[in-house]
């Protein structure tokens, strides 16, 4: 498969790179700054590597990197509140780029507290994430977001951006991301976060970006996803908000 990996050197889009590579897929990693690329994706060229900086983007630079690809994957979002606010025209800067490309498939990180975040295209968002427990509905939201609220309003205005977009799209809204090792289980939820879901590693939510480019039913969803708790079991993931968990033994990869 041809993938395009969007802010290849953040922590998602490192694993992106590396775990697509492994899989045997054929990358373009797009950064800012590719130097920041593992020495072992620079050295081999294993990657196609373009620089594109997605806060001042080229159109032509980003159709020459999204031409051809079987999916797009984005890692891009702001890290802080002073970082807001390139996620969402990034984001039409990339789905500008596939329309002109002909390029359809798109999957993308949120985050899990983006659920009832208000947005020019969703203004009156449930008050509360069903999927979210007795705290996090009243005290761990409202520290995020009393925290990260602009990073959050940014990331809703992106899937505004993904709704409207024409595209086949999936996003993704993971709770806290971390930097421990792959365990290639967790549990996933359509429509909704995923219930006590606290954190996952990086390395596990770029392994289900990898998998759901080839998950047709996964287009048009917002999939809430965490790790998985006590003893791992197999699942797929829920319809109608259902939380299930996965053990996906393909590689696979995102980030924010």
């Amino acid at each position: 498969m041809k993938i395009t990996i969007i802010a290849a050197t953040g922590g998602v889009g490192r694993q992106l790179v590396s775990q697509a590579l492994a899989a045997g897929h054929d990358v373009t990693a797009v950064a800012r700054n590719p130097a920041k690329l593992p020495p072992d994706v620079l050295a081999a060229g294993a990657a196609r590597v373009i620089t594109a900086d997605l806060a001042r983007p080229d159109p032509q630079v980003l159709e020459s990197a999204v031409a051809g690809a079987d999916a797009v994957l984005s890692a891009l979002g702001p890290h802080n509140n002073s970082d807001a606010g390139i996620a969402a025209p990034g984001t039409t800067a990339i789905t500008d780029a596939m329309r002109a490309a002909g390029v359809r498939r798109i999957v993308a990180i949120s985050a899990s507290p983006v659920g009832t975040t208000p947005s020019p295209g969703r203004p009156n968002p449930p008050r509360h994430d069903p999927g979210d427990g007795f705290i996090m509905r009243h005290i761990g939201t409202r520290i995020a977001k009393t925290l990260f609220g602009k990073v959050y309003q940014d990331l809703a205005q992106m899937e505004d951006i993904l709704r409207e977009s024409g595209l086949d799209w999936t996003i993704l809204r993971p709770p806290q991301l971390t930097s421990k090792p792959l365990t290639g289980h967790y549990r996933t939820a359509y429509g909704r976060n995923v219930r006590g879901g606290r954190s996952i590693p990086r390395a596990d939510v770029a392994r289900y970006m990898l998998t759901v480019t080839g998950q047709p039913e996964t287009i048009g969803q917002v999939v809430g996803i965490a790790a998985q708790l006590g003893q791992a079991a197999t699942g797929g993931v829920g319809r109608a908000g259902q939380t299930v968990v996965s053990s996906v033994s393909s590689p696979g990869g995102g980030e924010l």
